[in-house]
C-alpha cells in the first residue's frame, strides 16, 4: 500500500530558493520601497536574468528594450516581480531531461495554460492584479511536479494509465495511490504561505460543479473561482478528456464570471493566443497546442459517445436497481420480522426485557459521559392476579394490551416504553426533569384509571401503581443502570404498600448536579424561546425530538469554542488517569482551564445543540430561514451577555 510520507519526507519535494521566500515576506508589507525589492532580486543573478529576459518578451510588449533590473521592477510592479521569481525559480529546478521528460514537460504546458486562463479572467475582474491570478493558476497542480520528483516510480503508471484513457488524472491516482495531486498542491502552498484564497481554489479543483455553486459566492470568491475555471481550461487544451473539460469550463464561465456562449470561444482563443508567449518565460516549446476550434470537433465526439453511454448504462443500471431494490425490500421484511420477534413483545407490541436492558445501558452510558440526568419508571397493574382469576385469562391478556395502549399514548415518542415482565411495565424518560417525570407519571395512572377495560358489556376497574427514580451517572459510572432500577423498584413497593394507584419518586441527584441541571437548562435554546412566549411548551417538545445531542466531547467542543486549546485538553486526559470517576469538566473548572459559567455552556449544547433546534424550526414550517436565524442571533446575544455579568 502506498505511504504518503515518502511525498512530505522526501529530500526532492520542490522547494522554494531564499529569493524567492523572502520576496513573499517583504511583498505583503505595503510599505516595502521599490529598491528593496531590486536589491534582494540581485542578489541571485539567475532570477535576475531571467526577469529581465521576461520583460522585454513577447508576453509584456513594452516598446523599448529594458536594460536594467530597477527599470523592469518599476515598469513591472512588486506583484509581477514577485511571481515572475517565485514561477522561474520553480521551473529552473524542475526541467528533467531524463526518462520522465515528457511528463515534465506535459506538466509545464498545462501549467502554463492554467497561468494564461487565470490572467485573462483576473484582468477581466481584477484590473491590476492579473498577475497574481497568473501565478495562483500556475501553481494550482504544483503537487503533480512533486510527485514527479519525489514518487517518480510509483508515479510513472499512473500517468501511462492516464495518457491511454479518457478519464481525469485525479481518479487515476486515487485508484493506484489513494490520493491526488490536489492535496500535494494544498500541503506545499499551506507550507509556503501563500494566500488562503489560492489554498481553497486549489482544495476545490476538482470539486463537482453543483458543490462549488454551493462552495463558492460570484463576485466573492473570484480567486477560487478563476483558479478552477483556469485547470479546467487546462484539461481542454492539454488533455485526452477535452470534452468534459469544456462541459465544465462552459458552465463554470456562466455561473462566475458570466460568460456565455461565443464568449466561452472567444476566451479559449483569447487563452490561445497568449500560451506560445508565456511559454517562451518558461522555454517550453508550446507550438504543439491546437487551436480552439480544432479541439473542439474532437470534444463534441466526445461528448456524444459520453452521452450515448450514459444512456446505455442507465437502462441498464435502472434494470439492475429495480432488481436490486426487490431483494433489498425481500431483505428488509426479513430482517424486521427476525428484530421484532427479537426485540418486541408479541402480546404487548411494546418493547420486551432483552430491549429495555440493552437500552438502559446504552442510555447510562450517555447520561454519564454528558452529565445528564437519566430516569426509570416502574409500573405494576394493581390486583393482576385477582383480575385473572375472576374474569378469565383471555380478559388479564386483553387487559395487558390495552393497558400497553394507553401508556403508548401519554409518552413522547423519544420515551422508551417496555414490557418488563408479566404485569410490570418500565419506562426510560427521554431528557427527563423531576417536575416533568412527576406530571407524566400522574397523567398515565389518571389516564388507566379513567380508561374503560370492558368485559361481557360491564367496566372492570383497573389501577396502577407507580416508582421513579432519577439521578445523574458520575464519569464511567456505567453500572448504576442496577441501582436506579433498585430505587424505582422500591418506590413502586412503596405506593403498593400506601395502597395502590398511586405514585411514588426517587431522586438520587446531590445538591450540587440538581444546581448543575438547573444552570444548564437556564441556558438552553429552547427554554429562552418559551420564556419569551415564542413557542410553547408543547411545540417546543415536539420539535426536540428531532433534535440530536452533539456527538463531539467537551473537550473537542471547548477548542471548537476556542474556550480551550488541545494542549490543556491532553492535560486534562493526563489528569484524569488518576481521577477516572470524576467528570472532566469538573477537572476543566478545577484547573482554571473553564469557568463554570463556560461549562454550562458547553454542556447545554452538547445536549441541545441549538443550531441544530433553529434547522429544525425551519425544516417543520414554524419560522422562515431568516426568522428562524434572527431568534438564534438573539438568543446567543442574551446567553453571551448574561455569561458575561456573571
Amino acid at each position: 500500500m502506498f505511504n504518503a510520507e515518502n511525498i512530505w519526507k522526501s529530500p526532492q519535494l520542490p522547494t522554494l530558493p531564499a529569493v524567492a521566500v523572502r520576496l513573499l515576506e517583504i511583498s505583503k508589507n505595503p510599505e516595502t520601497e521599490l529598491n528593496e525589492i531590486v536589491d534582494l532580486i540581485k542578489t541571485d543573478p539567475a532570477i535576475t536574468a531571467r526577469i529581465l529576459q521576461a520583460t522585454n518578451s513577447s508576453f509584456f510588449s513594452f516598446n523599448t528594450k529594458i536594460n536594467s533590473i530597477e527599470r523592469a521592477v518599476t515598469l513591472l510592479g512588486t506583484t509581477v516581480i514577485t511571481s515572475l521569481s517565485l514561477s522561474f525559480s520553480l521551473a529552473d529546478e524542475s526541467m528533467s531531461q531524463g526518462p520522465m521528460q515528457a511528463f515534465y514537460r506535459d506538466y509545464w504546458k498545462q501549467s502554463i495554460i492554467n497561468a494564461v486562463a487565470g490572467e485573462i479572467i483576473g484582468k477581466r475582474c481584477q484590473p491590476g492584479l492579473e498577475c497574481e491570478f497568473f501565478m495562483a493558476s500556475l501553481l494550482v497542480d504544483i503537487g503533480r511536479l512533486a510527485m514527479l520528483k519525489t514518487i517518480s516510480r510509483e508515479y510513472y503508471p499512473v500517468l501511462v494509465t492516464y495518457e491511454s484513457q479518457e478519464r481525469q488524472l485525479f481518479e487515476v491516482e486515487h485508484e493506484f495511490l489513494g490520493l491526488d495531486h490536489s492535496l500535494v498542491s494544498y500541503k506545499l502552498i499551506e507550507k509556503w504561505g501563500l494566500p488562503d484564497s489560492m489554498l481553497h481554489g486549489i482544495r476545490l479543483q476538482h470539486f463537482s460543479t453543483e458543490t462549488l455553486f454551493e462552495e463558492l459566492t460570484p463576485g466573492k470568491h473570484v480567486m477560487e473561482a478563476a483558479i478552477v475555471l483556469s485547470n479546467a481550461v487546462g484539461d481542454y487544451f492539454n488533455s485526452s478528456s477535452s470534452g468534459l473539460a469544456i462541459q465544465r469550463i462552459r458552465e463554470l464561465a456562466s455561473h462566475f464570471f458570466g460568460i456565455q456562449g461565443v464568449e466561452v470561444d472567444r476566451y479559449l482563443e483569447e487563452v490561445h493566443q497568449r500560451i506560445e508567449a508565456a511559454g517562451n518565460l518558461f522555454d517550453v516549446d508550446m507550438s504543439d497546442i491546437v487551436s480552439p476550434s480544432e479541439i473542439m470537433s474532437q470534444a463534441n465526439q466526445q461528448l456524444l459517445e459520453l452521452t450515448m453511454r450514459a444512456r446505455s448504462e442507465t437502462l441498464q443500471a435502472s434494470e439492475q436497481k429495480k432488481q436490486f431494490e426487490r431483494e433489498k425490500q425481500l431483505l428488509v421484511c426479513q430482517n424486521e420480522v427476525l428484530q421484532q420477534k427479537a426485540t418486541i413483545d408479541t402480546l404487548t407490541g411494546s418493547y420486551n426485557r432483552a430491549f429495555f436492558d440493552e437500552a438502559l445501558q446504552g442510555k447510562v452510558h450517555e447520561a454519564s459521559d454528558r452529565s445528564m440526568p437519566i430516569c426509570v419508571i416502574f409500573c405494576d397493574i394493581d390486583k393482576f392476579k385477582l383480575l385473572n382469576d375472576t374474569f378469565g385469562h383471555k380478559f388479564g391478556d386483553d387487559v395487558l394490551r390495552q393497558f400497553a395502549d394507553v401508556f403508548r399514548r401519554n409518552l413522547r415518542t423519544a420515551d422508551i416504553f417496555c414490557r418488563y415482565g408479566g404485569e410490570e411495565f418500565v419506562v426510560i424518560v427521554h431528557r427527563p426533569t423531576e417536575k416533568g417525570v412527576e406530571k407524566l407519571t400522574e397523567r398515565i395512572r389518571n389516564a388507566i384509571e379513567q380508561e374503560n377495560f370492558m368485559h361481557l358489556g360491564q367496566r372492570v376497574p383497573v389501577t396502577a401503581s407507580f416508582g421513579t427514580a432519577t439521578m445523574m451517572p458520575g464519569r464511567q459510572d456505567y453500572d448504576c443502570g442496577e441501582e436506579i432500577l433498585k430505587q424505582a423498584d422500591e418506590a413502586l413497593y412503596q405506593s403498593k404498600e400506601n395502597g395502590r394507584n398511586q405514585a411514588h419518586h426517587r431522586c438520587l441527584i446531590n445538591t450540587q448536579e440538581r444546581e448543575l441541571i438547573k444552570a444548564v437548562n437556564n441556558l438552553k435554546f429552547s427554554r429562552w424561546l418559551v420564556s419569551r412566549e415564542i413557542l410553547d411548551i408543547m411545540t417546543i417538545s415536539r420539535i426536540l425530538l428531532q433534535v440530536p445531542p452533539d456527538q463531539r466531547s467537551l473537550g473537542e467542543m471547548a477548542v471548537d469554542f476556542k474556550m480551550m486549546d488541545y494542549e490543556q485538553v491532553d492535560q486534562l486526559a493526563n489528569a484524569q488517569k488518576s481521577c477516572p470517576r470524576k467528570r472532566i469538566g469538573d477537572m476543566a473548572v478545577e484547573m482554571g482551564f473553564l469557568t463554570m459559567e463556560n461549562l454550562h455552556l458547553l454542556l447545554c449544547w452538547q445536549c441541545e445543540p441549538p443550531d441544530r433546534l433553529m434547522n429544525s424550526m425551519t425544516a417543520n414550517n414554524l419560522f422562515s430561514a431568516k426568522r428562524s436565524r434572527e431568534l438564534y442571533s438573539e438568543y446567543q446575544k442574551s446567553t453571551m451577555s448574561t455569561l458575561v455579568l456573571t
